[in-house]
């Protein structure tokens, strides 16, 4: 399947039907092929749904090709739990930055460019949404593979181990990389591809800030609890996604009291 709007003539979306309130359309599966070669890269073989994992794998023979390698972008089971399976069925190995989820396969490292089949792929580390979270530059078609760093709709989750610090960080990381590379497009792990792609990294970054700015105004106005903050500054979102905002808002309070922002017991809930 072409990926409309991108123009990239490398890169195929194979889309896992689960979609949900944090999977927006579903799970991107994506293929990496060099024109004209035969080995294929997988980036994020998605849940453990067999009939999803074995379209792709026919996806991928039907184009006379074979998958070479499978590489994680991070652990969450939408995008990973599928990979044993996976590699079972292509017998390629497959590869994440937590060397418990590799297979066959060593450890991603930052800035490692991977070569398969004259395809090159840089790693770049984007901590945030979990320290383990990784995406991927493919500067043959100026489009980064982005996990979920950056989503094609809506603002990603920050939560469990990973931190809005580094988050940041990666965020600017990726901004930069757009800047100095005309990266054109970001290919996300959940919804449609980004075309403008500084645009929007400069929102992602325009709305963390805002949120900060939020909680800040949220904590002085007397909010004490994450549900409490998000009662007051998550005003429009689904119940489903309470938990969730709870997760971001926890993230966001131990950043504001490292910089001073908010009492620092509140870093600590």
């Amino acid at each position: 399947m072409r990926i409309d709007g991108s123009g990239t003539l490398r890169a195929s979306c194979v889309l896992c039907p689960n979609p949900g309130p944090m999977t927006l359309d579903g799970t991107n599966t994506w293929l990496l092929r060099e024109p004209g070669a035969r080995g294929v890269v997988v980036v994020d073989p998605g849940p453990d749904d067999e009939r999803h994992l074995e379209r792709v794998a026919r996806t991928v023979q039907e184009q006379g090709a074979q998958v070479t390698v499978a590489l994680l972008t991070h652990h969450h089971g939408d995008h990973t739990d599928g990979a044993r399976y996976f590699a079972e069925l292509t017998g390629a190995p497959v590869r994440a930055v937590d060397p418990a989820l590799c297979i066959g396969g060593e450890p991603l490292a930052d800035g490692e460019e991977i070569v398969v089949d004259r395809l090159r792929l840089h790693v770049i580390a984007t901590p945030g949404h979990t320290a383990d979270s990784v995406s991927f530059h493919l500067p043959a078609d100026g489009v980064v593979l982005t996990g979920d760093t950056v989503l094609g709709r809506g603002s990603t989750v920050l939560g469990g181990n990973g931190g809005l610090a580094a988050y940041m960080e990666s965020l600017h990381r990726l901004r930069d990389l757009a800047r100095r590379t005309e990266v054109r497009a970001l290919l996300p792990g959940h919804g449609p591809i980004c075309a403008e792609a500084l645009d929007r990294l400069d929102e992602y970054i325009a709305h963390r800030e805002e949120r900060l700015e939020q909680v800040t105004a949220a904590v002085r106005a007397g909010a004490r609890t994450p549900r409490e903050v998000v009662t007051r500054v998550y005003t429009d979102i689904e119940p489903t996604l309470t938990l969730a905002a709870e997760a971001s808002v926890r993230a966001q309070l131990r950043y504001l009291a490292k910089r001073g922002d908010v009492p620092q017991e509140l870093g600590d809930v």
